[in-house]
């Protein structure tokens, strides 16, 4: 069975960093483009960053510049640098892996607490 663990999520003042790592020891990881999306209480599920099988990177426009996305081939594992926290920073962070390159599989973590208070 596929697992996806997400770590590094704890308490942080606005304006501080925190960087969430994703360990996928259980899939061709050089094969899956990876993500990290974040669920807020009472909100959906939001899309902040992806990274494709080749490092190329997107972010939704409310983390761009202030968090970027990376990914380790050789350690099966993306990463979440996250700057300049805000309040609203404040959810659930999960980790995605998807691929169509042998057959489409997709997987998620099982979610790490983000808040962002004083």
């Amino acid at each position: 069975q596929v697992q996806l663990v997400e770590s590094g999520g704890g308490l942080v003042q606005p304006g501080g960093s925190l960087t969430l790592s994703c360990a996928a020891p259980g899939i061709r990881f050089s094969l899956y483009a990876m993500a990290w999306h974040r669920q807020a209480p009472g909100k959906q599920r939001e899309l902040l960053a992806g990274i494709s099988r080749g490092g190329i990177t997107n972010y939704a426009d409310s983390v761009k510049g202030r968090f970027t996305i990376s990914r380790d081939n050789a350690k099966n594992t993306v990463y979440l640098q996250m700057n300049n926290l805000k309040p609203e920073d404040t959810a659930v962070y999960y980790c995605y892996a998807s691929t169509t390159s042998i057959g489409r599989y997709d997987y998620w973590g099982q979610g790490t607490q983000v808040t962002v208070s004083s």
